[in-house]
């Protein structure tokens, strides 16, 4: 004979269900402020979720629209109006501060400081390409190589080295990973350490034997091991 789960005797007892749904009446009327706060905030919680939503959503178009005619100035080479505005649209710079939490906002950040590094404000380009974040395969790498090329514009090698090897790490790839691995040797060469640079070499010819960049780097990692072998 199987044992009844003394918990479970309402189920077949109508008078115990009776007296477990008045104890639930009798809690509710005693704990109802505490009970409804509880219910209203999570209410409240879930409301501010999906209007938080909705606001960074039509953020988002708005930034979308405002960006496009500042990404044709910039591909153009109108370089400031590109930034600043032009009367008509607001800028870059200005889609980036003022949308900064959505897509379109971010994207403003990485086109910013592509048109700051083309007029040589590279602390300024440094800050806007820092800011970009994507898990984007090409445009992330892009980023990072910019900030490089920025840092080598300032005569910082080293700060330079340290982002084109973010690049060269970003989901390698065929296609790009070369080029981002020569920056990374020539600003090895710059910083005067010529091993790494040789490294930087070696891995292009070793992992991208098949690339555009690999005659190049076998004939710099020849010329660098000849002054090495000298020095």
């Amino acid at each position: 004979m199987s044992k009844k789960n003394p918990g479970l005797d309402f189920l077949e007892d109508p008078d115990a269900l009776e007296d477990r749904l008045e104890d639930v009446g009798d809690y509710f009327q005693q704990n109802k402020n505490i009970l409804l706060g509880v219910l209203g905030g999570i209410a409240l919680v879930v409301a501010c979720f999906f209007g938080y939503r909705y606001y960074v959503s039509s953020q988002d178009e708005t930034a979308q629209v405002e960006l496009f005619p500042s990404v044709y100035q910039l591909e153009t080479d109108s370089l400031k109006k590109a930034l600043n505005g032009d009367g008509k649209n607001p800028g870059l710079l200005a889609v980036a501060d003022n949308y900064g939490s959505t897509k379109g906002g971010n994207l403003a950040e990485f086109y910013a400081g592509i048109g700051l590094l083309k007029e040589g404000k590279y602390d300024d380009a440094i800050e806007h390409l820092k800011s970009f974040s994507s898990s984007d395969l090409l445009v992330q790498a892009r980023a990072y190589s910019l900030i490089g090329d920025a840092y080598m514009e300032k005569k910082s090698a080293d700060e330079a080295a340290d982002y084109y090897r973010k690049a060269a790490d970003y989901k390698s790839n065929k296609f790009f990973t070369p080029g981002y691995l020569m920056k990374l040797a020539i600003a090895f060469e710059q910083a005067k350490k010529n091993d790494k640079a040789i490294d930087a070499y070696n891995e292009i010819i070793e992992k991208y034997g098949q690339s555009a960049e690999a005659a190049s780097a076998k004939k710099y990692k020849s010329v660098l091991e000849a002054m090495v072998g000298e020095s």
